[in-house]
């Protein structure tokens, strides 16, 4: 799937939550195993993107191929200060994500609007988690988002947006994402099903 931009936006299936971290022996060789099929399911899906066909063609994504592939392959997509990204699909379009992020990096780049803004109170590495509905059709997908929490306690979507914007600029993209937005689903996906723990991607 080209572009850091797509992945972000699919984040929320492959990111918008807790991440099960694996244990020794067995377990990590499944989880080795699920990182290497959720690669071979995403070179399937570019493939398929590179030859559309009238017949709609599907692949399954399970939810833990997806928070295997965070564990063990999914370090150089994440940017500085953002690590143990995890998604917890819930089905019926919900997704929960969750990552631990750097809050002093994006406290010392904002202007404080007030000695009660939020920010000024967001310090270390904490888990931040947002749970929201993934609508997608024709090609086309958007997020909606329904309630964030950082360390435990509620985070107003304007302050999430802010962290979103400085997490997610690139060159090519300085603003970052906005979550309101709409945003274009890559390789000729058409749909995406959000079932519990799997989404399927309708090509």
């Amino acid at each position: 799937m080209p572009g850091k931009r797509s992945r972000l936006a699919l984040g929320a299936v492959l990111v918008g939550v807790v991440l099960a971290h694996p244990s020794v022996g067995a377990d990590d060789r499944a989880s080795r195993r699920d990182a290497d099929l959720l690669k071979q399911k995403v070179a399937t899906i570019t493939q398929l993107g590179a030859t559309p066909s009238r017949q709609p063609r599907r692949t399954t994504l399970t939810q833990d191929e997806v928070n295997a592939y965070f564990t063990f392959d999914a370090q150089n997509d994440l940017p500085p200060g953002v690590v143990e990204p995890s998604v917890t699909i819930l089905g019926t379009g919900r997704l929960s994500g969750r990552a631990v992020v750097d809050l002093d990096a994006f406290r010392k780049q904002k202007t404080p609007t007030s000695l009660l803004d939020p920010a000024n109170f967001l310090t270390g590495r904490l888990p931040i988690t947002a749970i929201g509905v993934l609508k997608t059709s024709n090609g086309v997908g958007r997020f909606q988002i329904e309630s964030a929490t950082v360390g435990g306690v509620s985070l107003p979507k304007t302050l999430l947006q802010e962290l979103v914007n400085y997490y997610s600029r690139t060159p090519q993209s300085p603003a970052g994402i906005n979550l309101d937005d709409s945003f274009a689903l890559p390789a000729h996906i058409r749909e995406i099903q959000v079932e519990r723990g799997q989404a399927v991607i309708i090509q």
